[in-house]
């Protein structure tokens, strides 16, 4: 993570009586994402350490894309954690899309801690070059 990511405090319900308390306010990071964009779509990067395929969810619904993950910070054995700002970091970041990107067709690839999603343009809405004709 670096300095432009956010952190963001999710408030607990009030507990009626008789029910367990609730654990500890989720912690939520904004990771920080890099945005390319060119005629034939975006590709995005979103820094995710320490998430797993198993803990990433991906989803697009009504134009918008979500990004939910959460982060394991294993503690080796034999070894004490003496200090954690954020034991188990949750991450959340959305986009809406443009209908002129293809939804159906977003390449999703994790690696190194680091999410690539690739949003093809529709093929309506590529540019294109037009013939020009003499005469």
């Amino acid at each position: 993570m670096n300095d432009t990511t956010d952190v963001v405090q999710k408030e607990q319900q009030p507990v009626a009586r008789g029910e367990r308390e609730p654990a500890e306010p989720r912690t939520t990071l904004t990771p920080p994402v890099d945005v390319i964009e060119n005629a034939h779509g975006v590709t995005l990067w979103a820094d995710l350490p320490g998430v797993s395929k198993e803990k990433l969810e991906v989803r697009v619904h009504d134009g918008n894309l979500h990004i939910e993950a959460e982060a394991s910070v294993p503690t080796r054995a034999g070894l004490r954690l003496q200090h954690a700002e954020i034991r188990a970091p949750h991450f959340s970041r959305s986009f809406t899309l443009s209908p002129e990107f293809d939804t159906s067709k977003i390449e999703a690839n994790l690696q190194d801690g680091v999410l690539k999603l690739v949003i093809p343009r529709r093929e309506e809405a590529r540019p294109r070059r037009i013939e020009v004709n003499v005469g």
